[in-house]
């Protein structure tokens, strides 16, 4: 069901009768949808956990093309989707909450690490730097956040032919006390969430989502 956030984002969130535990989904750069429904609901029914997924851009209608959207992420503020992210997880109530992110939502899923609100963080194939095309006042980069001390444990969901999440970038990344990085080597970017992609893979994609519930321990 929708509801609205305190900071009055609109969200999808879905509770089981008693949940276990609970899950926010940072949606991708296409924002909340049916895609991001179905997930919420699949995750609450097959994981027992409350799930629920924050609209990233919130009071903004860019339409279902991918250039407007491109252009509306250096205008994003990490203050106000970090803060959602947070409202989300504040909205279930539970003790122990986990996130999960894809693409630009793993990108903040990475800087959600930072907050140590979260008991684990997932991070399919999230920028682990910005994009120079991303860039803005708005933003700190990711792999700053994740190098807080005292950071989150983080679970990297990485493709092998990604251009988002370049080798060096990938590296430094592991390089953290903090970090697990999956690679998977013939993979491209957006390989797990969406079926309807060419990039899907569904072999590697039923592997990442058992490591995911693996390491959130739900």
């Amino acid at each position: 069901m929708r509801i609205t956030l305190p900071s009055g984002t609109p969200a999808e969130s879905v509770r089981p009768d008693h949940p276990t535990a609970a899950v926010v989904v940072a949606p991708d750069i296409f924002g909340l949808r049916p895609l991001y429904d179905d997930m919420v609901a699949h995750l609450a029914a097959e994981w027992d956990v409350h799930a629920i997924a924050p609209e990233p851009f919130p009071g903004r209608d860019l339409g279902p093309d991918v250039e407007p959207r491109f252009a509306a992420v250096s205008t994003l503020d990490d203050i106000e989707v970090l803060r959602d992210l947070v409202e989300a997880a504040d909205e279930t109530g539970l003790e122990r909450v986990g996130l999960v992110g894809f693409c630009m939502g793993g990108m903040y899923a990475l800087k959600a690490a930072g907050l140590r609100r979260f008991d684990r963080v997932v991070s399919f194939y999230g920028m682990i730097r910005t994009p120079e095309a991303w860039r803005g006042d708005g933003h700190e980069e990711p792999l700053h956040y994740v190098a807080r001390p005292g950071a989150t444990p983080v679970l990297a969901i990485i493709g092998g032919n990604d251009p988002y999440t370049p080798p060096d970038d990938v590296t430094a990344l592991e390089a953290l006390a903090n970090v697990t990085v999956v690679r998977y080597p013939e993979a491209e970017h957006g390989f797990v969430h969406d079926p309807t992609r060419p990039a899907h893979r569904p072999a590697d994609a039923e592997d990442a989502w058992i490591r995911a519930k693996h390491f959130l321990g739900v």
